[in-house]
């Protein structure tokens, strides 16, 4: 167990950003997951700018790598567009 305050303070700072961090990946890639399922054309056109955004937020925040989120963009973008 930590001995300093700072120690302890820093524990909690990290089980915090810990669990906030997996909220926010867990709600990004269930969008995804939402994104991909929708065959509907004007929905997806609406989500498609809100998921690209919690994306590009993840990578700001190195929750998620800036390459993978490019590729799920590309793939998301191509899945809306096919739609007819």
């Amino acid at each position: 167990m930590a001995n300093h305050k700072s120690a302890l303070k820093r524990i909690r700072q990290t089980e915090t950003r810990r669990l906030l961090n997996k909220y926010k990946h867990k709600t990004a890639r269930n969008a995804v997951r939402d994104l991909k399922e929708t065959t509907d054309k004007k929905s997806a056109v609406e989500m498609l700018p809100k998921v690209s955004s919690m994306l590009d937020k993840l990578t700001k925040t190195n929750i998620i790598h800036k390459n993978k989120a490019a590729n799920l963009k590309s793939k998301l973008t191509k899945h809306v567009d096919s739609l007819s």
